[in-house]
């Protein structure tokens, strides 16, 4: 047993669905800007530039359908629905053709948004972290397996806040595909066994309140429940 100076923190994990087994989460990747219509309600051109990510620490993960605490130092918090892809391998310089062979499987995430720290950030030319990476930014339902569900390339992707339609999309809608997500991604990181890819987030975007309930769904994948407190 390793002799660490304090108590190790335990591993990060994701329930799957269907089993008893976990997923061990390692890193989050996130994609900026990836469906056209949520590029432009952000004041964006949606040409299709080559993607941009930013992170999220895995301390960040609210697994399954846990409440969601209402951040400090802000007062304009959004939500912003996306697919997760979960790899179970990694690798660097991934061909397109071999991408999906290293998805473990998918689940719905919630890219939880500090939107008035992430403003001030970009007028300042600072990096986005407080704004994106804060503490129970990143909820994330349980994981269904490719092996079960394939890999989704079109469906409905929904939102509801307190049961009113707030976003709505299509994956066949995505600026980058998963495959092309992952290619792109493992040029500019060695992706790792654990790694969460959210994939981007449709229009629709908006704030929350203490005491709202969000509900998001992707067909094919699973739902999302989880309480603003």
């Amino acid at each position: 047993m390793m002799d660490y100076v304090f108590e190790a923190s335990p591993q990060v994990c994701l329930p799957v669905q269907g089993s008893s087994q976990r997923f061990p989460v390692s890193r989050i990747f996130c994609v900026g800007r990836n469906y056209a219509e949520h590029a432009r309600e952000m004041g964006h051109d949606p040409n299709r530039e080559p993607p941009f990510f930013f992170m999220k620490p895995a301390s960040a993960i609210v697994a399954g359908d846990g409440d969601f605490p209402y951040p400090a130092l802000s007062q304009d918090v959004h939500h912003e629905l996306e697919m997760v892809v979960a790899l179970a391998t990694g690798g660097s310089t991934i061909r397109e053709a071999d991408a999906l062979r290293h998805v473990y499987g998918y689940a719905v995430g919630l890219d939880m948004t500090r939107r008035d720290l992430q403003g001030e950030a970009k007028k300042m030319g600072r990096p986005w972290d407080t704004g994106k990476a804060f503490d129970f930014s990143a909820p994330c339902s349980a994981i269904a397996p490719a092996s079960v569900i394939g890999h989704p390339d079109q469906g409905a992707v929904s939102l509801e806040v307190n049961g009113e339609l707030r976003q709505r999309g299509d994956l066949k809608d995505l600026i980058w595909n998963v495959p092309e997500i992952i290619a792109y991604l493992s040029t500019l990181f060695c992706l790792m066994p654990g790694d969460l890819i959210y994939s981007g987030t449709p229009a629709g975007v908006g704030p929350v309140r203490r005491g709202d309930v969000m509900k998001g769904s992707v067909q094919g994948v699973g739902s999302i429940t989880s309480r603003v407190i």
